[in-house]
């Protein structure tokens, strides 16, 4: 049917799009072995596939769940982005169990988590590799490289643990100008550049690095010396779009929505509210609308968003808009399916199976 036939809100994706921004990432990478995405914006098998597909091996995961969508869908490396504790331990050693011919690494940034998850492992005749997780300024996980030799040297002294490399996420960098978004990159990146060096004084193994997401991409994609995992990319959004102009990805999933009331002259209402589109921006950073640009959230309920317009317009109930959300990746985790329009026509639907905490472990 015509993608018009769809009953809104719900997110439409062109595969072709999708393919390109995959090529665009391998291009800037260099090579597809360079690359180890991050899952956690499109949450499909649709996604992990198309990636596979282009020679892409490794991959990178926030949750259990999502770990275990790319083990299903054949992925043979698979790094949890994520310092396990709790149940989250025992459910990634069940994981690991259930997929033996996979192979799994997680975070780890402290010595008694790090001990925990090791004594797990060993308790049950088996390990896991781990990335010890720096903290370069975004203060939100991690260690500071000044700190991380200590934990590194626990991680290869500990039974059930397998030191494999670092992990260094600078999400904070989201400077417009490319200049100055690579010279913060690079200045936050020293103390990874001096513990590296303090291992190797040390006789230590060389560790992977593991380096930015999607904001420093263009700067991580430049150094040889590290594995990039960019996520958003794929999809990418109206947000990443204007704060990394110099990467040429383009939005693959919109938001179709339609208007269901005209509460006064200059405004309108549509059926796109909090349980549709990410809302964690301020309300005029959620959604824009290319073909009408002059629209202006001034309210937003769990189902409705109130636009106003500055001019004089004919829209009436049952008219389509078709958006870009700013924040595609907690949008993606709104919904149940993304569906897939080719030539105008619902050509598929990509089932969001991953935005479940649970699928089977």
């Amino acid at each position: 049917m015509h993608y018009s036939e769809l009953d809104s809100p719900c997110l439409i994706v062109d595969p072709s799009i999708v393919r390109k921004n995959i090529t665009e990432m391998i291009k800037m990478a260099g090579d597809p072995n360079r690359l180890r995405p991050h899952i956690k914006t499109h949450k499909t098998a649709e996604g992990i596939l198309l990636m596979m597909e282009a020679g892409i091996k490794k991959f990178k995961c926030a949750t259990i769940a999502e770990a275990e969508l790319l083990a299903l869908n054949g992925c043979k490396d698979i790094l949890l982005a994520y310092q396990p504790v709790g149940p989250k331990i025992e459910r990634l050693h069940a994981l690991q169990q259930l997929h033996k011919d996979v192979k799994f690494a997680c975070l780890v940034d402290h010595n008694d988590a790090a001990k925990t998850i090791g004594a797990y492992f060993d308790q049950h005749q088996t390990s896991i590799e781990v990335y010890v997780d720096l903290n370069l300024g975004m203060n939100r996980t991690g260690i500071h490289p000044s700190n991380a030799i200590d934990l590194i040297k626990l991680t290869l002294e500990t039974p059930g643990l397998v030191f494999i490399g670092l992990h260094a996420y600078d999400g904070h960098h989201r400077q417009i100008n490319f200049e100055e978004k690579e010279m913060a990159c690079e200045k936050g990146f020293e103390p990874v550049y001096a513990l590296v060096h303090s291992m190797e004084k040390e006789g230590m193994p060389t560790p992977i690095i593991v380096a930015g997401g999607s904001p420093s991409f263009s700067v991580h994609s430049k150094k040889q010396d590290r594995i990039c995992s960019p996520g958003t990319n794929i999809f990418w959004d109206k947000g990443y779009a204007s704060i990394c102009p110099e990467q040429a990805f383009t939005p693959a999933v919109k938001i179709l929505t339609r208007i269901i009331s005209l509460p006064s002259e200059n405004k309108i209402c549509i059926d796109l509210g909090h349980k549709a589109v990410a809302s964690e921006n301020e309300l005029s950073k959620r959604i824009f609308f290319p073909e009408y640009p002059t629209l202006k959230p001034v309210s937003q309920s769990e189902e409705h968003m109130v636009l106003e317009t500055s001019t004089q317009h004919h829209f009436k109930p049952g008219d389509l808009l078709i958006g870009i959300p700013y924040h595609i990746c907690p949008t993606v985790a709104l919904h149940e399916s993304i569906y897939e329009i080719t030539d105008e026509h619902v050509s598929g639907e990509w089932k969001v199976q991953a935005r479940k905490r649970k699928l089977t472990i």
